[in-house]
């Protein structure tokens, strides 16, 4: 057997083992853990949450969290000390369902500040090849890339809360039907609620798990309800979560509550759509009064103008 084919089979073991290793590896940190999995069971969600130790690395992968968190840390302080509104950004990532601190969401707003101010850079560079006089307008230029980086992270978070609100609008009026003929059918508005979140999935379905989880930890079936009412930013969410806090409380029936709702909601949105229509409508006038109209009447005027311009000449 020759050197190069003992080479070749030594170097395959080695990269089977290694690519190996690293599969074990990627599973092992996939893989829930045990205080992940027992904590919203044994205590309250939002105590659970908050006993959870903190990622020192945040949203950064570990290795580059330990060379450039610090510095990173740094400039995500000043970057909340020049913004502030830590409450507003906090409301607005529970509403975007996102599991981040308001910390974690200012430095990735450093991370898209820096990529703002490299491209801006490279720009500026490959430009004062060019022209070497330019260099202080292209600072500026970098700084205001920077500053469009860090809003544009507020301003996409402001979208992400938005879209999640659009999903669970949509969502709302078959939840609300699947919990009504649930509790139609006999079963408790735990077992009803238990049954949705097992056999559906969105945004919605993910609030009601959190409810269920609370409930389960023993809080009051309406105090689990009214806390969801009141971190919720959707108006139709809260009356939904009141309307079966007080069905609950004064032994009304849920049944004819929840499809009432239901029925408000398609109308709310069946009016939401005919808005929107006529929006769209008066919006589609503008190309054809100053596109389309035009076009016809110059089709319909040249031959005429130019049958003259020959008889003439």
């Amino acid at each position: 057997m020759s050197a190069a084919v003992v080479g070749g089979a030594a170097l395959g073991a080695v990269a089977g083992g290694a690519l190996l290793l690293v599969g074990a590896r990627v599973r092992a940190i996939r893989r829930p853990q045990l205080a992940d999995r027992v904590l919203p069971y044994v205590r309250d969600l939002s105590a659970a949450r908050a006993a959870r130790p903190i990622d020192a690395s945040g949203p950064l992968p570990p290795v580059v969290g330990a060379v450039f968190g610090p510095v990173l840390r740094r400039a995500a302080d000043g970057v909340e000390r020049v913004l502030g509104g830590a409450a507003s950004v906090q409301r607005r990532l529970e509403r975007a369902g996102l599991d981040r601190t308001v910390h974690d969401l200012r430095v990735e707003q450093v991370l898209w500040g820096l990529a703002c101010f490299a491209i801006a850079a490279l720009y500026g560079l490959l430009r004062g090849l060019s022209d070497p006089g330019n260099a202080l307008p292209a600072l500026l230029v970098c700084l205001a890339a920077f500053a469009f980086g860090v809003l544009a992270r507020d301003s996409w978070l402001t979208s992400q809360v938005r879209d999640r609100e659009r999903r669970i609008v949509a969502e709302f009026p078959a939840v609300a039907e699947l919990l009504a003929l649930a509790v139609a059918a006999g079963e408790s508005p735990v077992a009803a609620l238990d049954r949705v979140v097992q056999r559906s999935d969105g945004e919605l379905s993910v609030e009601l798990a959190r409810v269920l989880a609370a409930i389960r930890t023993g809080q009051p079936v309406g105090g689990a309800f009214d806390d969801l009412a009141a971190r919720t930013g959707l108006p139709l969410v809260a009356r939904f979560a009141a309307g079966i806090a007080v069905a609950i409380e004064r032994g009304t029936p849920l049944a004819d509550v929840l499809h009432a709702q239901a029925a408000d909601v398609r109308e709310a949105g069946r009016r939401e759509l005919i808005e929107v229509a006529a929006r769209k409508e008066v919006a589609m006038m503008a190309p054809i009064v100053f596109l389309v109209m035009p076009v016809t009447v110059i089709f319909a005027f040249f031959p005429g103008v130019l049958g003259l311009h020959l008889g003439v000449s």
